[in-house]
């Protein structure tokens, strides 16, 4: 089950559902709008290894906005610092993004219950864009989990995201056993 704005609104009261900062405005009838931070990233490698740890590069939005290219992947990350203790997030891109050609994520749109961090997005596009800091980028969703939950995100010990941060993290593929 999806849930409402009422039901959004009463969880983020409950604190079961934390959004930082929170706009009562980016609430929608059964999702809530994320902003894109200021923060982009790309890798340094051309030939990126998936058991090796893959080197970034910052990049600032400034004020000016920023031209994404296609054929390049960027890591960028949300304004909003979120908590989720009894559903599942999902995060999706807004119409109005993909109209514009971008997408904000490659497969990595569900979060599990107990992720409390910002939102790492894998954006590309088909055309040149101008993209800003602080525009409308994604919608997180909310699902209803049904049954307890014995392993929260935020407290297994092999979670790889749970540093909180402001800036776009690159994959840790690295730090699994294969």
């Amino acid at each position: 089950m999806i849930l409402s704005d009422v039901s959004i609104l009463e969880a983020i009261e409950k604190g079961e559902i934390v959004i930082e900062p929170f706009r009562r405005e980016s609430l929608g009838t059964n999702s809530y709008d994320v902003r894109l931070g200021k923060f982009l990233a790309v890798y340094v490698d051309d030939v990126l290894d998936a058991r090796k740890h893959n080197k970034i590069r910052e990049i600032v939005i400034g004020p000016e906005g920023y031209v994404i290219e296609p054929g390049v992947l960027y890591l960028g990350v949300t304004e909003e610092y979120t908590e989720t203790h009894n559903s599942v997030p999902f995060l999706e891109g807004k119409s109005s993004v993909g109209r514009l050609g971008i997408d904000i994520h490659a497969t990595a749109g569900k979060g599990d219950v107990g992720f409390c961090n910002t939102w790492t997005l894998e954006i590309s596009c088909v055309q040149p864009v101008r993209i800003y800091a602080g525009m409308p980028i994604g919608q997180l969703i909310y699902f209803q989990v049904e049954g307890p939950v014995d392993r929260m995100y935020h407290t297994k010990k092999d979670a790889k995201y749970n540093a909180r941060t402001t800036k776009p993290v690159e994959s840790m593929m690295w730090k699994n056993n294969f």
